[in-house]
C-alpha cells in the first residue's frame, strides 16, 4: 500500500493546529481529514475510515477521551489513535490510554518524533 493510500483523521479545535499537522501529513504522502470537534471526529471516522487519528482530548461540543471511546465502537483496535493535549494534568495520560489511544502526546508537538509514530502505526519503512 503506497503512502497516498493512507487517510489521517486530524482532529483539533485550534486552526493552526490542525493546518500545522495537515502539511506534516500531506508533505509524507497520507490524505488527510480535518475534524473541529469530538462530533466531527466520530463521523469521519464513519464516513471516512482513516488509517489514523490524531486527536486533541479538549474540544467543543465532545471531548477526544469521549471521541476515541466512540471511534473504538466504530473503528475497533484496527485504528491507531494518537491523542494529544496541552494540558497534562494529573491523570490524563491514563484516561486517555483506558479509553483506547496508543499514544499520548503534549503540545507542543515534535513534529520529527510525530512522523515517526504515525510512520511506525502505519508499518511504513522510513
Amino acid at each position: 500500500m503506497s503512502f497516498s493510500e493512507r487517510t489521517v483523521l486530524i482532529a483539533d479545535d485550534m486552526e493552526e493546529i490542525r493546518l500545522m499537522l495537515k502539511k506534516a501529513m500531506l508533505m509524507n504522502g497520507y490524505a488527510v481529514v480535518e475534524a473541529t470537534n469530538g462530533i466531527e471526529a466520530v463521523e469521519a471516522t464513519r464516513l471516512r475510515r482513516p488509517d489514523l487519528v490524531l486527536i486533541d482530548l479538549n474540544m467543543p461540543k465532545m471531548d477526544g477521551l469521549k471521541a476515541i471511546e466512540e471511534i473504538r465502537k466504530i473503528k475497533g483496535e484496527q485504528v491507531p489513535i494518537l491523542a494529544m493535549t496541552a494540558f497534562d494534568t494529573y491523570g490524563m495520560k491514563e484516561a486517555a490510554i483506558q479509553v483506547g489511544c496508543n499514544e499520548y502526546l503534549n503540545k507542543p508537538l515534535n513534529l520529527t518524533r510525530l512522523e515517526r509514530l504515525v510512520r511506525d502505526y502505519l508499518n511504513i519503512g522510513a
